[in-house]
């Protein structure tokens, strides 16, 4: 996704009827109040219906979280980023992450918005499920769900934050850095963004000790 210009203010225009165009946006706290129910209801279903015990839960739970931050570089990488010469997947790659990239301040797009999120989260459990069951694991998926969905929440709570404020823990300042540079340096880099773990290991994060930081310019990108 290249393009002539980053804009750091206004947004993209997704469509040309206004109500699909208010679909593509949403509040971090409208998600947030979509899932907390759900995994609040599958991890007591998860005890009191299909028998699990506290420490399956939690092992299962806890496994979902991790699994999230891998789909999330995965994502990032390899559907977020796919590059192709089809104008058709290239309006849909821009409609998915693309936009994001010409916008990066637009608060209104750091959440996938609800419909298209509630229909993917379908998808992910069905699939999970399934697969699950083929290996007589399926129980566990009720509570390994809603791991990965709360590992989502605080993606998508970071990646709010990242571009929104400076980091409030030194510790957290290379995963700050590394989005920054991601959007405004090197978009073939840098796709964690809850954790730059998995750019470590496939060799996709910053040399953050040879890149200068411009204090500046950093506090100009956050939101006001």
């Amino acid at each position: 996704m290249k393009f002539d210009k980053i804009h750091n203010k206004g947004q993209a225009q997704l469509f040309k009827n206004q109500y699909l165009e208010y679909l593509t946006k949403t509040h971090p706290l409208v998600i947030w109040g979509m899932y907390v129910p759900v995994i609040s209801f599958l991890i007591y279903y998860s005890g009191a219906h299909i028998g699990l015990n506290t420490w399956q839960i939690v092992i299962s739970f806890f496994g979902g979280m991790f699994f999230w931050t891998l789909f999330e570089y995965i994502m990032h990488r390899f559907a977020f980023h796919f590059i192709t010469h089809n104008e058709r997947t290239r309006k849909i790659v821009y409609v998915m992450h693309g936009n994001h990239h010409e916008y990066p301040r637009d608060k209104e797009r750091l959440f996938m918005p609800p419909v298209p999120s509630i229909i993917l989260a379908s998808i992910i459990f069905t699939a999970m499920f399934f697969i699950a069951k083929t290996w007589n694991g399926s129980q566990y998926v009720y509570s390994f769900f809603p791991g990965f969905m709360l590992g989502y929440l605080m993606y998508g709570t970071m990646h709010y934050a990242i571009h929104a404020w400076n980091p409030p823990y030194k510790w957290m300042k290379p995963l700050w850095r590394n989005h920054h540079l991601h959007h405004y340096k090197n978009e073939e880099q840098g796709f964690g963004v809850s954790t730059t773990m998995w750019d470590r290991v496939f060799g996709t994060m910053f040399d953050l000790s040879k890149e200068k930081e411009d204090k500046e310019k950093v506090k100009d990108l956050m939101f006001k």
